[in-house]
């Protein structure tokens, strides 16, 4: 029996004509007199030299008042101009409400009525939204990234920085943007802040969750590696929240947006060239700096170049329970390009030695991926098992989810799963403490399931094509 909606059960009529939404200036469609109005109105205010702590609505108004004087305008143009003047002035103009929204990830601005943003992980343009002109966006970024030193300019024509709650920031002018400013800004999720969000999104299974907290809390080495946009600095932060309080942590990031609640936390952010091509400070500078700073953990929030081999190096040298993230396409995928920031480093270090200090140095690489429907998943939580006889270094998945299909409204349809592999790891938690462990793999007999699944590693062949 087919089954039935409400409205057709009782025979409700319903008018399909949708309500008209109005475009952010369409309610004010003279945009120049828009603009001419805006620069008035806060150069009246700069020149009184008035603080943003003393722009009472009154005081808005009233110069409102002062610059419209003789102008016909409606109560909802006048209503538009206020808004959009304290927007300006007190927030970031017409992004406001895009940054205020819980539901929005991200927000791309490619021009002055080109705005997108993405919802659940589904890529939507907004029509409400709009800018003046090319120089209103501009204003905007720049209004961004100043407050952290940073600027944008023909010079300097790329920016990243981050917002205070430590959403990202990323934007590129003319000459590099043919068509003029663009803006991405990445928000700081803080609907994702924990472990329990994670578990409720369906990111995880509690079995991967337990085991993830154990590998941190035991001080295993770990890299997060995905895609762009796929979750990894969510779940770098989230990993980084199971780190206890007594111990002092160190994040090292380009741009600070990790948010750990510990007490000993020291946050270090790296530095671009002032004016002069001076002054820059890279992430291998900070990872250099960090080993003596007595830390008890490392965490850099992205590697991306000769950094790899400082960090290795860390790891190798009593800095355990380091994290980080990579863009990598899997497990296999992470380690050839770690190998490859290595050699970035124009350091003459042979192949075997840096495949060595790989093995010895990483314990566990988690793969997050988003997903055709726009969920991110933990797709994947593998441990090094060593090197085999041909010098390659071979991993073993214990926990992966595995695509089945999708559903009619394309939801990817899968399921996780827990491998018949009890992992080497496992015995180094368990010394250190931890038992959480047992309910999971105390079905797993360790010996006989190495021993078949011994020609079943998979192997990290260097600049070859995985199948």
């Amino acid at each position: 029996m087919k089954n039935k909606r409400l409205i057709d059960e009782f025979n409700i009529e319903v008018d399909d004509d949708k309500l008209p939404f109005t475009n952010d200036y369409d309610v004010f469609r003279d945009k120049d007199l828009l603009d001419e109005l805006r620069k008035k109105i806060i150069e009246n205010i700069i020149d009184n030299k008035i603080a943003n702590k003393d722009l009472s609505e009154n005081f808005i108004n009233d110069e409102i008042d002062h610059v419209l004087n003789g102008r016909d305008l409606t109560n909802l143009e006048r209503s538009h101009i206020y808004n959009m003047i304290d927007n300006e002035i007190n927030g970031y103009g017409p992004l406001n409400e895009l940054l205020n929204d819980p539901n929005i990830s991200e927000i791309m601005v490619n021009g002055p009525n080109e705005v997108y943003v993405e919802i659940d992980g589904k890529l939507l343009k907004d029509d409400t939204v709009s800018f003046i002109n090319d120089e209103h966006i501009l204003r905007i970024i720049q209004k961004m990234v100043q407050p952290l030193g940073k600027t944008i300019d023909t010079v300097n024509p790329m920016v990243d920085s981050r917002l205070a709650d430590g959403s990202r920031i990323n934007a590129i002018i003319p000459p590099l943007s043919v068509n003029g400013p663009i803006l991405t800004i990445r928000k700081f999720k803080k609907n994702l802040s924990s472990v329990d969000d994670l578990l409720r999104n369906g990111t995880l299974t509690r079995d991967m969750a337990v085991f993830l907290e154990c590998c941190v809390k035991a001080k295993m080495n770990i890299i997060v590696c995905g895609g762009t946009g796929s979750g990894k600095t969510t779940i770098l932060n989230i990993l980084s929240g199971f780190i206890g309080d007594n111990e002092r942590v160190i994040t090292i990031e380009d741009a600070a947006e990790l948010r750990l609640h510990q007490n000993h936390v020291i946050p270090l952010e790296t530095r671009d060239t002032n004016y002069d091509a001076k002054g820059e400070i890279t992430m291998r500078d900070l990872v250099r700096n960090s080993l003596r700073m007595r830390p008890d953990r490392i965490i850099v929030g992205e590697v991306r170049g000769a950094e790899a081999f400082d960090m290795l190096q860390a790891m190798n040298t009593g800095h355990e329970g380091s994290l980080t993230t990579l863009h990598a396409n899997g497990a296999i995928d992470a380690l050839n390009r770690l190998e490859t920031m290595v050699l970035m480093g124009n350091m003459e270090i042979p192949v075997l030695a840096i495949r060595d200090y790989i093995k010895n140095a990483i314990d566990i690489v988690v793969n997050v991926e988003r997903l055709s429907d726009g969920r991110r998943k933990i797709t994947s939580i593998n441990e090094i098992t060593g090197i085999d006889e041909n010098r390659e270094i071979t991993i073993k998945e214990i926990f992966s989810f595995n695509q089945t299909g999708l559903t009619l409204s394309n939801e990817v349809i899968g399921e996780f799963k827990l491998h018949n592999y009890k992992p080497m790891v496992y015995e180094k938690i368990k010394n250190k403490g931890y038992d959480e462990l047992d309910s999971i793999f105390k079905n797993i007999n360790s010996n006989e399931n190495n021993k078949k699944n011994k020609n079943n590693n998979k192997k990290v062949n260097y600049y070859k094509n995985k199948k």
